[in-house]
């Protein structure tokens, strides 16, 4: 699954279009390195978010294409 898409299902970014956009602007990490919206998530994958002065991490646990608001947060695992 595509790393915007990823993002926006797994709710850790509201719109995949602002998703998109983070990725463009070398906000998201994969693994260490920046990654662009269209990079392939697997499973056991480290995402870094950074908002602003935050930053957020976490592993990838699962890829589904659909998901309910309540299991969203399954997919992944802060660290």
């Amino acid at each position: 699954m595509r790393l915007d898409k990823y993002l926006k299902v797994s709710r850790l970014i509201k719109r995949r279009t602002v998703a998109n956009e983070a990725c463009d602007g070398g906000r998201i990490t994969v693994n260490g390195k920046v990654a662009k919206s269209s990079y392939d998530v697997k499973v056991g994958d480290v995402i870094e978010i950074a908002f602003g002065q935050r930053t957020l991490r976490v592993k990838v646990l699962g890829v589904e294409e659909t998901v309910k608001k309540d299991a969203a947060a399954a997919l992944y695992q802060e660290l």
